[in-house]
């Protein structure tokens, strides 16, 4: 009975539950909080994955397209100093 309540609100929710999602994962996958520039960016993937009927994989496949995640890498020069140091 508790899961049907809980699928509902979910349900019910589903544009904010799946912001907030967004939100945690992203700040996961770039390894800082997310900020208001990122914003749109969020707000983008949560658009797309309402067409996919919030899809995880949607909101996966929107992160690791999204520019924060692809330009969050580190400068060539530090990761060859890095390797060398090993």
């Amino acid at each position: 009975m508790c899961v049907v309540y809980l699928r509902n609100a979910l349900l019910r929710y589903s544009p904010q539950f799946a912001r907030v999602v967004t939100e945690k994962l992203l700040t996961y996958a770039l390894g800082r909080g997310v900020e208001y520039q990122d914003m749109p960016v969020v707000r983008a993937i949560v658009r797309d994955a309402a067409r996919n009927n919030y899809r995880f994989s949607t909101l996966i496949e929107g992160i690791v397209n999204s520019e924060p995640f692809q330009m969050n890498r580190k400068p060539e020069q530090t990761l060859t100093a890095a390797a060398g140091k090993h």
